[in-house]
């Protein structure tokens, strides 16, 4: 389970949660979008590439907006541990989009999309995890969070229907306002999604409907209504308290009991049309929140929209300039928005910090003891045959290595550091027949770290493998393995070793733990190691 942003658990402390769509758009830039049996060039995108990663998704895309305009949010559903959703969650985190993620799903889900210099363009995705979703999934983990806000945001979209029916169910069940985004046409929905009948249950589910003109021209068969027109019919058909139906750079219609009309967009120069209606989507829910008038809501939505367009990618990855160009372009009644979001520095950090607790106490649930005692007994049996203990690493883990050696002596097994890479250029000469080397590698498959344990074997050592793959190289060649597995790192990019650094140091730590205990360590033997410093005051005051 992902939690990025963990905070407070009050209902009503989000205002805005979603379930729907978050994707990692691929995003190209074509002189022209080509038909069958056609082909084109790609072009440079800003003097480099043809092709740019943008983090995307109809409601990711929407909470993001959300966020930079002074919302508290919080997206859930099923994803993917893998580099995608890593890169997925990290944007969460920056942006400050609490997420309630389980991630079992196949693969995070992708977008390849090709931008026309006016911005249009066409999108090719695989929903792949989004579309796993199912009700059970939804009450099983998620009834809990739903209620934490004050509206629910979801989609028709990638999400199967069902799934979408049971959040607004629980939704509902509690009092929250629900938003669905209609973003596809029907004819796109049933049955890829689900049947006819689970669709108008949702659609009749929503207080505020927003569909595309495109969409609603479909599901009301008016292919020349326009969009005003067209909320006023949706509206009379599903009982909404509000359908907003946008149209492009037009701008967007309203249909409720205090305002209908059409409301122009600001004019702006289109570079990417990708994601406009999520940004829509976003100004209109922050508008709302803060007590606009659903006109000036909306008018919020089209300059979030306009905003949006005029850069590549739909997510707005950065916070600042999305609220302040969203509030330049703002043209309606004034309102004192909320303070901007906290510093994204502040969250990226808050939310590695969240990652690396999450996953120790994941590492603590699975720990199993029974690996523990088999190493304990390994080095025990060789302090007793008169063998040592070494500890070896490369990289990070070299750092850890020097950690672990030290605890180690200081609490009454004598140890020594063993540098890696010099172990096959001679340092293996301090290993001798029944010494112990504890090897630490996250992956399990540094070479320079597996050449110098068929070394160190060769010689007669035991090894004790600390990886966080127990089907690795590594482990296969270590007589006990102990599992140090982290699903994420935590940071931006979630590539450099936190998490796993953390979790090795950690096994290494409750190592030393077990075996002080064994051995009967007692305060006086820790003393005459550790005679300075305040350690060495207090463990003198308490003998």
């Amino acid at each position: 389970m992902s939690r990025g942003q963990p905070g407070a658990r009050d209902a009503g402390d989000l205002d805005v949660v979603g379930l729907g769509s978050m994707v990692v758009d691929r995003v190209h830039r074509a002189a022209r979008i080509v038909g069958p049996d056609q082909k084109g060039p790609l072009q440079p995108i800003d003097g480099g590439a043809s092709m740019r990663t943008f983090i995307g998704g109809v409601v990711l895309n929407q909470l993001g907006w959300s966020s930079a305009l002074g919302l508290r949010t919080g997206i859930f559903g099923k994803g993917a541990d893998d580099e995608n959703g890593r890169l997925l969650r990290a944007a969460m985190d920056r942006a400050g989009i609490e997420h309630q993620l389980v991630l079992d799903g196949s693969a995070s889900a992708v977008a390849a999309i090709f931008v026309e210099p006016g911005g249009e363009r066409a999108i090719y995705f695989d929903p792949a995890a989004t579309a796993e979703t199912t009700a059970a999934h939804v009450r099983e983990h998620h009834a809990a969070y739903i209620p934490r806000a004050r509206r629910l945001s979801t989609e028709v979209h990638q999400v199967p229907l069902d799934a979408v029916h049971e959040a607004l169910r629980i939704a509902k069940s509690h009092r929250l306002a629900t938003t669905v985004d209609l973003d596809v046409p029907p004819s796109e929905a049933v049955p890829s999604l689900g049947d006819e009948k689970t669709l108008a249950a949702v659609l009749g589910a929503a207080d505020l409907l927003k569909p595309s003109k495109r969409a609603a021209r479909e599901l009301l068969d008016a292919p020349d209504a326009d969009a005003l027109v067209l909320a006023r019919r949706l509206r009379q058909r599903f009982g909404s308290q509000a359908v907003v139906v946008t149209d492009g750079a037009t701008g967007c219609a309203i249909s409720s009991a205090d305002f209908e009309g059409a409301i122009a967009a600001p004019r702006v120069h289109a570079v990417d049309a990708t994601g406009a209606g999520d940004a829509f989507l976003g100004g209109l829910h922050a508008g709302l929140h803060q007590g606009l008038s659903i006109a000036d809501a909306a008018r919020l939505g089209n300059a979030a929209g306009a905003a949006c367009v005029e850069r590549l990618g739909a997510f707005p990855a950065d916070l600042a300039w999305a609220r302040q160009r969203a509030l330049e372009l703002y043209d309606g009644a004034p309102f004192a928005p909320r303070e901007s979001p906290p510093d994204p520095t502040g969250r990226a950090m808050q939310g590695a910090l969240g990652v690396m607790i999450d996953e120790l106490v994941a590492l603590r649930d699975r720990a199993d003891t029974g690996r523990y005692l088999a190493a304990l007994a390994l080095i025990r049996d060789a302090e007793a045959g008169g063998g040592r203990v070494h500890v070896t690493g490369v990289g990070k883990p070299e750092h850890l290595a020097r950690y672990g050696a030290s605890i180690l002596s200081s609490t009454g097994t004598p140890s020594a550091f063993l540098h890696a890479t010099e172990t096959v250029h001679g340092s293996a000469g301090q290993i001798v027949p029944g010494d112990v080397v504890i090897a630490i590698s996250n992956s399990g498959r540094t070479q320079e770290l597996l050449i110098a344990v068929a070394a160190l074997r060769a010689l007669g050592a035991k090894i004790i493998g600390i990886t966080g793959d127990l089907e690795s190289p590594l482990a296969k060649e270590s007589h006990v393995v102990l599992d140090a597995r982290v699903g994420r790192e935590g940071g931006g990019l979630g590539l450099a070793p936190r998490a796993s650094i953390a979790a090795e140091l950690l096994v290494l730590a409750t190592l030393s733990a077990g075996l002080e205990v064994a051995r009967g360590f007692t305060r006086e033997e820790y003393h005459a190691r550790h005679p300075a410093g305040t350690l060495g005051q207090i463990s003198k005051r308490t003998r």
